[in-house]
Order: structure tokens, then C-alpha cells, then sequence
């Protein structure tokens, strides 16, 4: 019965936001703020531009595995069978440092059971998190006197200002037959803040 395996796909993003942004700051020649500038003040005040993306989607899917079970063949562990009400989705940081995706691990472990010979258990029942992101720049350009296609270009650009975190459900799937790291997570989703400059000559 194929329909038995019949679910949301493993990279399914049931919502996802996108949003990205380029706002020339309103200082220096022509703008609100110092529109008569010039010299030194045009230099230091004129030319700036902040930019953005940012990204969020709703938390991904995972099975919750038999492990080293196969109620069906050699080939195909299968997923383990839910019981009922399926356990509350939260990211929680337990006593010995490790992330777990459930809200209580142990009462989520006791949702599922071994899944019976010639079943196939339930295809990604829960979810986990999804992925967040903020990513933003600030820039600069110099107008050089010497060449009217000459310019100079700074540029600061941050990935993941915030320097959130969310973790990968794919990383660690849980497997009803080791209670001890059921749920825990392995990996991120997310990478660290990453800062980098860059100073560009056009002509």
C-alpha cells in the first residue's frame, strides 16, 4: 500500500518570508540631511547606502525512526508508529548542554512505538525548526576628482546580524530504541555571525 508512506516531503517549508532592501541614507549633497555639503562633510556624511535579506520559514519535517528495528524487511527500518496525540515541538536546552527538539523528550518518546511486522510506521509526523536568517551591508562611495569614472567603494557586510540559531532536524533523527539522545540535536541550520569589509577602486 503506497498510500502508507503518503506525507510532507522532507524539505517541505510550509511558510516561508522573504524580504530584501537597498536604502540610500538621506545625508549629503541632494539629500534631506546636509543637502549643501561639501569638501570634508560630503566625504565623511554623503554616499551611504544600507542594504538587507532576510529569510524565515516555518520548522521542517522528520520521521521518527525504529532504529535498528525492521518490521518490515532488511532493507527498510521504517519509521515508528504514533500512539495518538503527537509530542509538543520546542527547541529546549537541557542540563548537560545538549538541544533537544521536544519540549520533554521523555514524554515524546513514550508518543511512539516499535512499529509491528509488515506495518511502515508514520512518514514525518512532526517538525522542527525552520531557518532564520538576517543578513545586512553598509556601503560607501567616493567620487575620485580626477576622473569622473573613477570611484571608491567600502563596504561592511554582516551575515546573520542577530546571530540567531536554529537546528537541523535532519541531523540526529530520533530512534525510538536509544531513549538516551532521543531528540537531541547534532548540528545547525544556522551559520555563526560572519563579518567582512571590502574597499573597491572602479575606473
Amino acid at each position: 500500500d503506497y498510500k502508507q508512506l503518503r506525507a510532507v516531503s522532507d524539505f517541505d517549508a510550509r511558510h516561508q518570508v522573504n524580504a530584501n532592501w537597498i536604502w540610500q541614507l538621506p545625508f549629503g549633497q541632494g539629500r534631506a540631511l546636509g543637502k549643501n555639503a561639501h569638501g570634508v562633510a560630503e566625504a565623511l556624511l554623503g554616499g551611504w547606502q544600507l542594504s538587507g535579506l532576510f529569510r524565515i520559514t516555518s520548522g521542517f519535517p522528520v520521521n521518527i525512526s525504529n532504529g535498528y528495528e525492521w518490521p518490515t524487511n532488511w532493507q527498510l527500518g521504517g519509521q515508528a508508529t504514533s500512539l495518538g496525540k503527537l509530542p509538543v515541538m520546542r527547541t529546549t536546552k537541557l542540563g548537560d548542554g545538549t538541544v533537544n527538539m521536544f519540549a520533554d523528550a521523555e514524554t515524546a518518546l513514550s508518543a511512539f512505538m516499535f512499529t509491528l511486522p509488515g506495518g511502515s510506521g508514520i512518514r514525518n509526523p512532526v517538525r522542527g525548526d525552520g531557518t532564520i536568517g538576517l543578513d545586512m551591508g553598509l556601503a560607501k562611495r567616493w567620487k575620485m576628482p580626477w576622473g569622473e569614472g573613477h570611484s571608491m567603494q567600502f563596504r561592511w557586510e554582516v551575515f546573520n546580524v542577530p546571530n540567531w540559531n536554529r537546528f537541523d532536524v535532519q541531523s540526529n533523527i530520533p530512534e525510538i530504541d536509544i531513549s538516551s539522545a532521543f531528540g537531541n540535536y547534532a548540528n545547525l541550520l544556522t551559520s555563526p555571525r560572519i563579518m567582512q569589509f571590502a574597499l573597491r577602486y572602479e575606473f
